[in-house]
């Protein structure tokens, strides 16, 4: 019984963290449309959170916003017996991201910048009565990222930029607890908390040429630490009420640090291809722990093993104008699991993905622009074991996510 409660909160963040190796990389439809490269070429305001080395060209004010309807959907199957299928729970989330990018004067060096973005945002949904409910029924996440940054244009060829980033966010998590009350229900668990953290953006960009664009970036690692979490029971049996009190928690989980290499190739007027590679710092994700305020007999301070290993993802995009007012975007990308095997947990079950991209945008009037894109997410089908949870299974999952920007040059 102690070891199954335990469990209850080591699943809070590991959701969270999850979302973040999930790297979704929604910050801006056309790059996403590229298979979400975007560090070389800034090709509009969203670059304040691509490279913030690229806003000093853009040489007006433009304004930026998008949003996503991103639907992932999962499906367990029983290993190694196959007999028990569960398919999560279709639902529907709404990442979002504004921007704001201005020079400071005509000609000027300096350029000022703000984003307002969603770098995770979704969840997953087992049900109430499957296998695994004792681990995990449902969670939700939420984060806001807010991120002012300067740019700077040192010569005809280079510019440096960067961001302070304050991020803040929220959490829900649903699970049972392996208890029966006189009514014959599981125990119920449900976790709340609010985090904040911050950190930096910085970027350089580079124009070779006429046709050629590199991009360099580095986004820090934001710890997000939950100075008050709340955990809170029900169902629970009337002589257990005293083990299971509600209580509050603190937490810390350390999102990784990502460095970025990008090149940028204008073939020719209307066709332009690009490529970067993202380093995705996951090794900083070792451990989770929890200080709760009140210990009982069966909560006590936890500490949860991780061992998340650093990735590389790769990404590919092509751009090309079919006019002066219209384009079209196609891309794709390779983007490796940082979880190891052993570790493997269906709280939101990872694997290798690839992703396929397309989009079209169109300039509506002299100074209003709108992008439709496209996305689908397909990941490696895994077999894996919790060790922590003595739990097995074969998981298959993928996203489906489209998304419509819009940006106004003033």
């Amino acid at each position: 019984m102690k070891k199954h409660f335990l469990l209850i909160t080591s699943l809070l963040f590991s959701s969270m963290v999850f979302a973040g190796g999930y790297q979704l990389n929604l910050q801006g439809m056309r790059q996403l449309a590229m298979g979400g490269s975007g560090a070389a070429i800034p090709w509009d305001a969203a670059t304040v959170f691509y490279n913030p080395g690229g806003m000093t060209s853009i040489r007006n004010f433009q304004a930026y916003a998008s949003v996503n309807a991103l639907m992932p959907s999962a499906r367990y199957v029983d290993a190694p017996t196959g007999t028990d299928i569960v398919d999560t729970k279709q639902k529907t989330y709404t990442p979002f991201n504004v921007y704001i990018t201005t020079p400071l004067g005509y000609k000027s060096p300096l350029s000022i910048g703000l984003g307002v973005y969603t770098p995770f945002g979704t969840g997953i949904n087992w049900g109430n009565d499957w296998k695994g409910r004792y681990i995990i029924q449902e969670v939700q996440l939420q984060t806001i990222f807010f991120q002012p940054t300067l740019s700077y244009q040192l010569t005809d060829e280079i510019s440096i930029g960067a961001g302070f980033v304050y991020a803040t966010g929220n959490v829900e998590l649903f699970r049972a607890i392996p208890t029966i009350n006189a009514n014959g229900q599981d125990g119920q668990a449900e976790l709340t908390g609010n985090a904040n953290g911050v950190g930096y953006n910085i970027g350089v960009h580079i124009k070779a040429n006429d046709d050629v664009e590199f991009g360099f970036t580095y986004r820090s690692r934001v710890n997000m630490k939950v100075k008050r979490g709340y955990a809170r029971f029900s169902n629970v049996p009337s002589s257990m009420t005293t083990s299971f009190a509600n209580t509050a928690f603190t937490s810390e989980l350390p999102m990784p640090q990502v460095a970025t290499f990008g090149i940028g190739w204008h073939v020719n007027e209307n066709l332009t291809l690009q490529a970067e590679a993202n380093f995705v710092g996951w090794a900083a994700y070792d451990s989770l722990k929890f200080d709760y305020e009140n210990n009982t007999a069966l909560l006590n301070d936890t500490r949860s093993a991780r061992r998340y290993k650093n990735t590389v993802a790769l990404r590919l995009g092509m751009h090309y104008m079919f006019s002066d007012r219209f384009a079209g975007m196609l891309g794709t990308a390779y983007d490796p699991s940082p979880v190891r095997n052993g570790y493997l947990n269906p709280d939101l079950p990872d694997a290798n993905r690839i992703l396929a991209t397309g989009g079209l945008s169109f300039k509506l009037t002299e100074k209003l622009s709108a992008i439709g894109v496209f996305e689908y997410v397909f990941a490696a089908e895994r077999e894996g074991t919790s060790t922590e949870h003595g739990f097995t299974g074969k998981y298959k999952s993928s996203v489906i996510n489209p998304g419509l920007a819009i940006s106004y040059d003033f």
